[in-house]
């Protein structure tokens, strides 16, 4: 009975030792095994990212001696002084002092108690870094005032390699003409590696921006503008967004070269509402308005030519111009070209080409086109066709035109002196008879 009550005791006594970790007991220097530690300290981690304390900066693979700011918080009771860091960061980054140097970054002020301080470290990104989240660790020093000694935090944190958003813009036709309305096109590109959501395109209309000239740097507010305002949602890289708009430019603007500042909102890779101003140009030309009429055919020296006229109604010439016609349907008659150089405004401009066939001469109807061709102010060149009847007219007996009037007309009077001379011998003849 006595041995049983001591080897009780003894097995009550060693139970502790064996069961340690089944009971939810407090050991020394923290919580155990508890899922959610408890470690109390002077510094907190809140941040970490490519950029400055007051911004956060795209970054691709290839990048050099780029900000990385890691920013923690004094939850301590106490202002802290001598704060330095050290960035560990996985292969393919390295410091910009070269390689296998440490990256360290020192506090530029005492962290008071209860507020947020930063390190800003400066790193290379390896050319075969990829755009994805990545792990990192940084060893904070610091020490607290009124104490001696250095105390030593370490954070475990995740970052992000981001790419880069390259935003571009411009019109796929960069030539408006004055007095109608024009159809542009503009083209907003992303040419980088990064996304970018939520984008807001807006034309503005300000004098606000002088230069030093006191002139104004866009002259966007002369014209009359349909919409100005458009949201175009996100753009992936590599990829490209349009908008529509449709201009009517006065004539006053002729020649001159219409500058339309374009602001850009959206949301970069880190989430943060960006806005950037592209400027459009776009040159003015003048306008050629041409009109061919009084289509006819005539005939000058024995030859039947097509004549018209050209009217210009814009308010530019057209330049180096030539007149063409050619034939339509059954037609036979060749083509023929006349150069009539400047087809000027308001003044109308004729034109005449001599008639020929292709082959046996056709007379009769005949279905032709009347292609005008000139260059603008901007030397493009530009074609006006016309569609036209005209009438090739049988020429008289070749024998007949021969024949000389006063030919004709002399025969004619002598055989009517004749024919009078020998009625009044009939009558003579007639008188002495009786």
């Amino acid at each position: 009975m006595y041995l049983t009550f001591l080897l009780l005791l003894f097995v009550i006594g060693f139970a502790p030792f064996i069961f340690d970790n089944s009971f939810a007991q407090i050991t020394s220097g923290g919580f155990g095994n508890s899922p959610f530690e408890r470690e109390f300290g002077d510094v907190k981690f809140l941040d970490a990212y490519f950029g400055i304390i007051s911004e956060k900066f795209e970054v691709d693979s290839g990048n050099k001696n780029i900000p990385f700011t890691v920013v923690m918080a004094n939850v301590g009771t106490q202002d802290i002084t001598g704060i330095r860091g050290q960035l560990s960061l996985p292969f393919g980054f390295s410091s910009s002092d070269g390689p296998g140097s440490l990256i360290y970054a020192d506090a530029d002020t005492n962290s008071v108690a209860g507020q947020n301080f930063h390190l800003t470290f400066f790193v290379d990104v390896g050319n075969d870094i990829r755009i994805q989240q990545y792990p990192g660790t940084v060893k904070v020093d610091y020490s607290r005032l009124r104490e001696s000694g250095v105390r030593t935090t370490f954070e475990d944190f995740n970052f992000k390699v981001t790419g880069q958003s390259v935003i571009n813009l411009r019109a796929l036709d960069p030539f408006l003409t004055s007095l109608q309305k024009n159809h542009i096109i503009i083209e907003i590109s992303n040419d980088g590696t990064a996304p970018i959501s939520s984008v807001d395109v807006k034309l503005k209309n300000t004098q606000s921006e002088r230069a030093s000239t006191t002139q104004s740097i866009t002259n966007i507010e002369n014209v009359v503008v349909l919409s100005t305002d458009w949201e175009i949602g996100g753009i992936d890289p590599k990829s490209k967004k349009f908008i529509e708009l449709d201009v009517y430019v006065p004539e006053s603007l002729k020649g001159e070269t219409l500058r339309a500042p374009i602001e850009i909102t959206y949301f970069n890779a880190h989430g943060d509402k960006q806005t950037i101003l592209r400027i459009a140009d776009f040159f003015v030309k003048g306008l050629i308005d041409l009109s061919i009429y009084n289509v006819n055919v005539i005939e000058l020296s024995g030859k039947q030519m097509v004549i018209g006229e050209i009217i210009n109604e814009g308010n530019e010439d057209g330049l180096f111009g030539f007149v063409t016609i050619d034939p339509r349907g059954d037609s036979n008659i060749k083509s023929n070209t006349q150069f009539i150089d400047e087809i000027e405004v308001d003044a109308p401009v004729p034109f005449n080409l001599p008639i020929e066939f292709d082959g046996e001469t056709r007379y009769g109807e005949h279905d032709i086109t009347i292609t005008v061709r000139y260059k603008d102010s901007i030397r493009d060149e530009i074609f006006l066709t016309y569609d036209a009847t005209i009438f090739v007219k049988e020429p008289l007996n070749e024998n007949e035109d021969d024949l000389d009037p006063i030919m004709i007309i002399i025969p004619i009077i002598l055989a009517t002196g004749a024919g009078i001379y020998i009625m009044r011998r009939r009558k003579k003849a007639t008188i002495e008879a009786s």
